[in-house]
């Protein structure tokens, strides 16, 4: 019974969270000055075309209809499965975005567990070793990355490793040219740089996290009496300390699911990778809401997702967490 409320209250917020995002994406493209039709035909077709012509296009895409009107159209075909066709591409937006998701599942994946397995190392050893060198390198890196902005890190690695160094491609998920299947290895290669870019701010707050909650460990009474019992330092932070650090590495990297996705709009830009995040940019100047609602929601989703499973998992990490969560539900 208790799981069933849950469940049924996870499932209302979700339905929820799909309306707000898809209403607002609506209202602010709606609001926007970009004129799809000229947009998407191009300035020089615009100019040259007939008002008649004109009139059409902007009735086939409902560029004149008030949004109100607009979205209850648009959310009586969402609730049978159809999210529209998107200007932009002449094509369903649910394949648009099924395409484009599948491009930026793996990117998105790596970046992920890359920041939240270096960040959860470096914050253990910055707190184990505190005003060593090693932790003021590392609050040093965490610092100066944590200000500093993600497109131009994208476009430092791009110019260093790849125009210049060359070890990596100048971007795109595949090389220039290629048709057909392209072997794994060969994505896997184009996505490396991407990715560690992208991870990069991620290990800086994961990493400050666990350097406090590793000095607070430390501190604590168990620990000290670890060290009376002769325990060196390592076995004390694996034996004894690594479960109350890896909770809130945990929580603050499922937390961090919506930065991930965020910074992948800019991060995939600058490296030409078509996934979702250069996308959405297309569909942004384009004023194509309904691959840009399509994109939103799925987003939303995934963080939602995201938010989901760092519940799931808080219970079994700390299970007097998970009696307090029943407790509440009751």
């Amino acid at each position: 019974m208790v799981v069933m409320r849950s469940v049924a209250r996870g499932v209302a917020r979700f339905a929820l969270l799909m309306l707000a995002v898809s209403f607002l994406t609506f209202l602010l493209v709606g609001s926007s000055p970009i004129d799809p039709v000229q947009a998407n035909v191009g300035q020089a077709a615009y100019a040259t075309m007939s008002p008649d012509r004109r009139e059409q296009l902007a009735e086939r895409w409902d560029a004149d209809t008030p949004v109100v009107e607009r979205y209850l159209s648009w959310l009586g075909d969402a609730v049978q499965g159809d999210l529209g066709e998107s200007l932009r591409f002449n094509e369903p937006v649910v394949e648009v975005v099924g395409e484009r998701f599948a491009s930026s599942a793996l990117l998105l994946a790596a970046s992920w567990v890359i920041a939240g397995a270096v960040g959860l190392v470096l914050g253990i050893a910055s707190g184990a070793l505190r005003d060593s060198w090693l932790d003021r390198l590392v609050r040093g890196y965490c610092y100066v990355l944590s200000a500093t902005p993600t497109f131009w890190l994208a476009l430092i690695a791009l110019m260093v490793f790849a125009v210049y160094l060359g070890w990596f491609p100048l971007g795109f998920s595949v090389p220039i040219g290629s048709t057909g299947a392209v072997p794994l290895a060969t994505r896997l290669y184009h996505m490396v740089l991407p990715a560690l870019v992208l991870s990069l701010t991620g290990i800086a707050n994961v990493a400050l996290h666990t350097r406090e909650k590793t000095i607070d460990v430390l501190g604590s009474d168990y620990v000290r009496f670890a060290r009376s019992r002769g325990e060196g330092l390592g076995s004390i932070v694996f034996r004894h300390g690594l479960r109350n650090l890896v909770f809130p590495a945990l929580t603050l990297q499922f937390s961090q699911v919506s930065e991930i996705v965020g910074g992948s709009i800019l991060v995939e830009q600058v490296f030409s990778y078509p996934g979702l995040g250069q996308a959405a940019v297309t569909a942004g100047l384009g004023g194509d809401a309904p691959l840009l609602v399509g994109i939103a929601l799925a987003t939303a989703a995934l963080v939602f997702l995201g938010n989901a499973i760092a519940n799931l998992l808080y219970g079994a990490v700390d299970p007097r967490l998970g009696s307090r969560v029943r407790e509440e539900v009751r």
